[in-house]
Formats: structure tokens, sequence, C-alpha cells
């Protein structure tokens, strides 16, 4: 039988994923798992978007513009000027998900070899990203013990070297929930202008920022515009995963051009995800007020439940719905196994994402695990229990000198 390719081989599992036939198991046998794994909010759809998609009348499902339809764009641009994000719709290209702006993104700017410097923990599917653009990620290491603010200026520049192309960031932070400061954006800008790099930024999460602080955007950043392409997604903002419907945003034109020419091959965005997405926008202010709240409430019942845990440590996170903690255990996938596996509590276990996977540098996060709080409180609470349950019994449980 031919070979499997080296790509394919290289391609990672996802830490998020990769342990769902393991919970499917346990719920077969009757056990009932508290998601905490993956990023699906549990927090409704807004209302004008479903009543979009109850009441689509068309003869026919036809393709859409590769780059998305015009009206939608034309109406993005309205939203992003809440954020003081001042775009045209030519400036946006409407991708299949986050995930498609990212690939695209990498398979437009970069070559075979080069390089992207990441800080880790990083969101693990743009190694997969990278891997499939023939490009390299290069990790710069955050600690938890440090909140996971970003290093100095020097460590950036021990990475930077001939091949080095990019550097990705995600803001607010997928894994940890970490927000950059300014200081830190303008540390990226003028490291971007320096080696005349490019500069990704995945913004999905712009909307659940809890330091009071403003937001800064990477467009926000003077001196780079054309250096810089801006990942969105409407999976977070509306709940709304399963339509599939990210964005590409840049004001260059020569990667706007190289980008359409991958949209085309694929031929369009999702028609009725752009649909439900489109009237989305539409959504009250109310809205964006209640999913907020309820992800403030979520975050302090999670964080002040986890530093209540004996041995355990999660720093609190200033955005997005997600915590990297450190638990007492020898080896976090292990004990998220152990957890579908092997143990129950009255009838009931947690599943968690070894934060690992988060990592390329071998041994990171081996006792680490990221914690997404999109369940209710009501469920957070109770999840809670189970963990503390279960790092009292787990075999492999490490005690802190």
């Amino acid at each position: 039988m031919p070979e499997i390719s080296v790509r394919g081989l290289e391609m990672p599992e996802s830490p998020i994923r990769k342990l769902a036939p393991l919970a499917a198991a346990a719920k077969k046998s009757g056990v009932k798992v508290y998601h905490l794994n993956i990023g699906q909010p549990d927090l409704p759809t807004p209302q004008c978007g479903l009543d979009a998609l109850k009441n689509i009348d068309r003869n026919i499902l036809e393709y859409s513009p590769s780059q998305g339809y015009l009206s939608y764009r034309e109406k993005l641009c309205t939203f992003y000027k809440k954020f003081n994000i001042n775009v045209t719709p030519d400036d946006i290209i409407i991708t299949a998900g986050g995930s498609e702006a990212v690939l695209y993104s990498f398979m437009a700017c970069l070559n075979p070899g080069d390089e992207i410097i990441v800080p880790e923990p990083a969101y693990a599917n743009y190694m997969a990203f990278a891997i499939s653009a023939g490009a390299k990620i290069r990790t710069i290491a955050t600690s938890i013990e440090e909140g996971f603010a970003l290093p100095k200026v020097e460590k950036f520049e021990e990475l930077i070297n001939e091949r080095t192309r990019a550097i990705m960031i995600c803001n607010p932070n997928n894994p940890t929930g970490y927000l950059y400061t300014r200081r830190e954006m303008n540390q990226i800008r003028d490291l971007v202008k320096k080696y005349d790099l490019y500069l990704f930024s995945d913004e999905v999460y712009r909307e659940y920022i809890y330091t009071g602080s403003p937001y800064i955007s990477a467009m926000h950043l003077h001196g780079i515009e054309n250096n810089t392409v801006l990942i969105d997604s409407v999976s977070k903002r509306y709940s709304e995963c399963g339509i599939r419907i990210g964005a590409l945003i840049t004001k260059n034109e020569e990667i706007r051009k190289a980008v359409m020419k991958f949209c085309q091959a694929r031929l369009s965005p999702p028609l009725i995800g752009q649909i439900v997405a489109e009237a989305s926008l539409d959504a009250p202010e109310s809205y964006y007020r209640d999913v907020y709240d309820e992800y403030v409430e979520r975050r302090k019942c999670l964080i002040d439940g986890l530093n209540r845990i004996p041995g355990v440590y999660s720093p609190i996170p200033m955005g997005a719905f997600y915590t990297v903690a450190k638990l007492p255990v020898d080896d976090s996938e292990k004990f998220c196994r152990w957890c579908l596996e092997e143990f129950n509590y009255k009838g009931e276990t947690v599943m968690m994402a070894p934060a690992s996977g988060f990592y390329t540098t071998p041994g990171a996060g081996i006792n680490q695990v990221r914690i997404a709080y999109v369940l209710k409180r009501k469920d957070l609470e109770r999840a809670l229990v189970i963990l503390e349950k279960a790092l009292e019994e787990y075999p492999g449980r490490v005690e802190e000198e």
C-alpha cells in the first residue's frame, strides 16, 4: 500500500476532540459527562439569526460570491466601527469559519519552510494549518506563573532568522484567556515593522474582555496596516459555531488578491451560514450585554472554584471564556483519560482538554488542562465538585513539595 504523506503523519490530533470517543463510551455506559473541553457556548443564538434561518424562502440554494455577499460585508463594516476598526467591504473576505481564514492567510503569505512565531500555549489548530501550508511554527514560551504575559522583545528576537515571515497572536487568547496590553501590542508592532513581518491576529473573542480597558486590535496599530491580517468568526460571538462563517480582513490588496484565488478554488463560503450571520448583526445591545454578563459570572464561579481545590491553580483570565489550570497530577492527558474511562462520582464525570496539546515544546503543559466555562453556573459548580473528587482519587496525583 502507498505510504501516507509526511504532512498527514505530522498533522497533530486535536487536544480538544481526540478524547471524544472516550466521552461517547462513558455516556453510552450511563455516565453523565460535563464538557469543559470545547468552546461550544450553551447560550442561545440571537433570535433574529434563528428567524432568518426558519424563514429562508428560496427556490435555489445557489453559490454565493467567492468573497461572500456584499450586503453582509457592508453590515460587518458598521459592526466593526463599534470597536474603532475602520474597514471597507473590499477589505473583507468571508470564509468558512475563522479556521479557513487562518489557513488561507498562511497559504497566501507563506512559502514552504517559512516560520511563524507564536506565543505558547496556543490554539492547537494553528500548528495544523501551518503544516498544511508547509510552514513551521516557532513558539515563544509564556508561563502560568506570570499569567501568560508576553516575554521581553529579546526573546522574540532570539527566534527571528532569515526564514521568519510572521507573528501570530490570538487576542484575547485561546487557550489561556490572556489579554495583550497596549504595551505588548506596541512591542509586537515594533517587531513587525523592524523585520517587515506579517502579523496574523485572531480576534474572535474581542466581545469578551473583563478588564474594563479599551480593546487593542491589531487594526489599531499604526504603520503596519499592510502587514496585518485580522481573523474573525461568528462562532463564539453568536453561539453559531455550526454555520461556519468567518472573515479574513486586511488592507493589503496583494494579500486579498492571493487569498481570492484560494477562495475561487473552493467556490464559495456557506450560503445559509451567511444569511444567518448577516441577520444576527441586528441582535439588540441587550443580547450582547446579557451574554457578556453571563460569562463574567461563569468566570468568577470557575476561577474561584478551581483555586479553592487543594493543589490547583488558575490565573484569572482577562478575556475569552477559557482558562489554563495547573493540576496536582503526573500527566494531564492520563488524568483526562482516566476521568472518562475509569472514574465517575455518583454517575458523573468531567471532560477537559489536556494543555500539552496547546504547546509544541516537549514536556510543556504536562500538568495543565484547558477548561472552557461554556456551561451554566449550576453545571460548572457540579463539575468543580466532580473534579475535586477525581483529584482525590487519581492514582497519579502529585503533591507539591
